[in-house]
């Protein structure tokens, strides 16, 4: 019975749209010579490096603010967010711009993504997307939707909600959403 709803679903749809269905395009970037993924649902723009405004006592991964048409725009470099070494820049760097929605509020969120370079959309087959490894990666495995093979080497895609999630990332500056430091205690002294 499911076999027949499935080719009933399908009857009227051309082998595009099923193909549509069965794959999804993602964005591929280079950073600290491993290749990476997002989802392009989730991709606003892709702009070249320029002057970020560093904000003073924010955490390393936060690598300053951008103008974008008016908007401030937080950027995170992607190395240092996943505990490796900080981004350097050159000719090729770009800055993706991502939206992200705060689960608390439901509201969209603008981030800028450091990247050493930025490769092309991959449409990657649903069925040539593997399960995050549960041991073996660099990454925290929440951060990973997937791993996919393509051409040969395994391309890590990134679950750019979870990575960004803009209640941790204000965890990690210190900062709670209504934009009020939190008093120290003892246990935050160092």
């Amino acid at each position: 019975m499911g076999a027949l709803a499935l080719i009933n679903k399908m009857a009227g749809k051309s082998n595009a749209d099923i193909q549509m269905q069965s794959t999804e395009q993602y964005l591929s970037f280079q950073l600290g010579g491993e290749t990476f993924a997002i989802g392009i649902r989730s991709i606003r723009e892709i702009l070249e490096y320029e002057y970020l405004t560093e904000v003073p006592m924010m955490p390393d991964f936060l690598r300053g603010v951008m103008n974008l048409r008016g908007a401030v725009v937080p950027v995170t470099d992607l190395a240092l967010r996943f505990g490796r070494a900080r981004t350097e820049l050159g000719r090729r760097t770009c800055v993706v711009i991502v939206e992200v929605l705060d689960p608390e509020t439901g509201a969209a969120q603008l981030i800028g993504v450091l990247v050493d370079a930025v490769h092309e959309v991959l449409t990657i087959a649903l069925d040539d997307i593997e399960r995050a490894p549960q041991f073996g990666s660099k990454l925290r495995t929440e951060f990973i939707s997937g791993m996919a093979c393509v051409d040969n080497r395994f391309i890590v895609l990134l679950d750019i909600s979870r990575v960004l999630s803009v209640e941790e990332m204000s965890v990690l500056a210190g900062i709670e959403h209504d934009g009020v430091m939190p008093k120290m205690d003892d246990s935050h002294a160092s």
